[in-house]
């Protein structure tokens, strides 16, 4: 039989040459190397399926020529895509959970610089660390823990759940820990980016390559230590609340928590009981909340009995109904976000009479302590036991400005010096979202175009987390922001929303997975006019009242960025369907024809496949039917 010369792609779609018979119309089953794929079985890997090369027709001499030759290969074959997501919290979790599902053919990297994966739940263990949502409402939407022992969990169950999650659904395999990202580097010639990774056991560093980045960093994971004068000079405990001593005991001590944010509130409210006496030094007022959407907080443990966590193991139609009816109401406070609103107003007057009841010990610290702004300028605190605890005798709530730290505590800008034991400085992290390594690309350093230090500089200098949907930002290709600026909405769950996050990161991934696209990059003018939009929708909202945020980056009057502009249902709309439009496409091979590498050969594999499935669509008769979802899955393809 004839032969001819056609064209073959390997894993980075470049073109080759590879001779095949002509006239074939199939694929023997003797070339079919691999198992048939069982219906509905998504795309894993090119190994997985049929490996075969052919060029079913034998080309007419007297048509018009193409200036391009055929990729042979099946369009259902997506290349590998070797993807590195920067963190192991609860977003770099989910992210090793879902991508390997949804991302067919994908090498997954996740590099985190703890010992395991937690984030932030791992990190923090200072005394009364645990999370101001439910805990039936703070988890994954797959993955329901029946047996939460408390309504709001401490620090060390969470992060035991989470670490569950993981194991469960083998995420531990894609883990590199101990290993903290220094940077990274866009190779325009290869379209990839290198990673720069320490060894933090060995200090060894070493540059590795990876097609697409994830960062999941969290918003408060680079913690750092006020930079007040003479604070080298102190000799005392000195301890960032994230990075507490567990061996270090408060009881009689003298001791100092400067910051009222989550932390310090937890940390005042704990620590007061046992210490001898207490600083708390206050820059700014704050509004503590009673609750968050009405699930009241306590002070101390609020454990469920044994006879509801019976239920909820033995009934699951009463469990669907509990978390359905809890996790509910954190979708209906929107409307307090805006000024003016009957919420917003109500909000603040109820706040207000609650915090004047719980200071009747000092009622001389309401003047200092309820702010000017309106609740939801900042997120709302609860704080169980913080206002009882800054009323008691052995605790000295103080506003004026610290001067400098001396060798035995701390002395204000009025001349006066607080001798303490220990000082703990609660004073939050780098709320400015600026990514906490060099990201470079182009020539140009996201670090710079995001530093609100440098704004102005030139037209490249942002002065804030410029990007597009919060998903990823012009001038940097195939990097991606997990749980980052505007990742989460006003309204909703994390969990539910770093899912909708990684479904809409999936899609993307698919996208360049399965098309032959070597980079992609939003276009500045979406990017423009998704800010000219979030500034037209913050500007009604309390969010641009006069407070430090880190809505604005920790700087009273700046940009919103670190929530998204509309509600927590607004977010998941836009994540579900993705604008391809708004983004710039590169492609694999020289000729530049976008269609080349995708269409390949103009088989799918199933096709190659005698034993697979051709007909998945179709189902028992009287079978249910949902109409919405008919022809709509992306995995069950013939």
């Amino acid at each position: 039989m004839a032969t001819t010369t056609t064209t073959e792609a390997n894993v980075n779609g470049e073109v080759l040459p590879v001779v095949d018979k002509l006239g074939e119309l199939s694929v023997s089953e003797e070339e079919v190397t691999s198992e048939p794929s069982a219906p509905g079985t998504p795309e894993t890997s090119v190994s997985s399926q049929p490996q075969s090369s052919f060029v079913p027709f034998e080309p007419h001499p007297g048509y018009p020529k193409s200036r391009i030759s055929i990729v042979n290969r099946f369009i259902d074959q997506p290349r590998e895509l070797r993807v590195a997501v920067i963190g192991g919290g609860l977003s770099g979790i989910l992210a090793g959970v879902l991508l390997p599902a949804k991302v067919p053919n994908i090498k997954l990297t996740i590099y985190e610089k703890n010992r395991d994966f937690g984030g932030t739940w791992l990190e923090n263990v200072y005394p009364g660390v645990r999370c101001d949502i439910p805990s039936h409402v703070y988890q994954s939407t797959f993955e329901p823990k029946l047996d939460w022992s408390d309504q709001f969990a401490g620090g060390a169950e969470i992060r035991d759940y989470w670490q569950s999650v993981a194991k469960k659904h083998n995420v531990y395999q894609y883990a590199r820990f101990h290993s903290k990202v220094e940077g990274l580097n866009w190779n325009d010639s290869e379209s990839l980016w290198e990673v720069t990774i320490k060894n933090l056991q060995t200090g060894e560093t070493i540059t590795e390559k990876a097609d697409s980045v994830i960062t999941a960093i969290g918003r408060f994971n680079a913690w750092k230590l006020p930079d007040y004068p003479g604070i080298a000079d102190y000799k005392g405990v000195l301890r960032h609340a994230s990075h507490w001593d567990p061996s270090f005991d408060p009881t009689g001590k003298a001791v100092a928590v400067i910051g009222n944010g989550a932390s310090g509130i937890q940390l005042v409210a704990n620590l007061q009981p046992s210490v001898a006496r207490l600083d708390h030094y206050v820059r700014n007022p704050t509004w503590i909340a009673a609750s968050w959407a009405g699930d009241v907080r306590q002070a101390g443990p609020q454990p469920y009995s044994d006879e509801q966590i019976a239920l909820f193991k033995s009934d699951p139609d009463a469990y669907l109904k509990f978390r359905k009816e809890m996790e509910d109401k954190y979708w209906r406070r929107f409307n307090a976000f805006f000024r003016g609103s009957k919420d917003s107003t109500e909000l603040r007057e109820r706040f207000t009479h609650i915090m004047h009841e719980r200071l009747a010990k000092k009622p001389e610290l309401i003047e200092h302590i309820v702010p000017d702004f309106s609740p939801n300028c900042r997120r709302l605190t609860p704080g169980p036991g913080y206002l009882e605890a800054i009323s008691e005798p052995n605790v000295e709530y103080i506003r004026t400005r610290i001067r400098r730290f001396t060798e035995t505590g701390i002395e204000t800008e009025d001349g006066k010096e607080r001798k303490v034991d220990a000082i703990f400085c609660a004073t939050g992290a780098n709320v400015s979202q600026v990514i906490p390594f060099p990201v470079v690309a182009k020539g140009k350093n996201l670090q710079d175009a995001w530093n609100p230090e440098l704004k102005g500089k030139s037209n490249e200098h942002h002065g804030f987390p410029y990007t597009y949907l919060g998903v990823a930002t012009p001038g940097f290709p195939n990097l991606f922001f997990l749980q980052g600026p505007h990742g989460t909405g006003p309204s909703g769950t994390v969990p539910h929303s770093a899912e909708t996050q990684l479904t809409l990161l999936a899609k993307i991934l698919r996208k360049v997975g399965r098309e032959g696209i070597k980079s992609i990059v939003p276009s500045r003018k979406a990017a423009d006019d998704f800010v000219e939009y979030s500034d037209a929708f913050f500007s009604s909202t309390v969010m641009t009242d006069n407070c430090s945020s880190w809505y604005n980056g920790g700087r009273p009057g700046a940009r919103i960025h670190g929530i998204w502009p509309g509600s927590a249902g607004h977010l998941t709309v836009v994540r579900q369907y993705p604008r391809w439009e708004d983004w710039e496409y590169e492609y694999l091979g020289e000729t530049g024809n976008r269609f080349q590498w995708y269409l390949g050969n103009g088989w799918t594999s199933r096709e190659a496949d005698p034993q697979s499935d051709m007909t998945p669509y179709l189902r028992r008769p009287g079978e249910k039917v949902e109409l919405r979802d008919v022809h709509e899955s992306w995995w069950n393809l013939p």
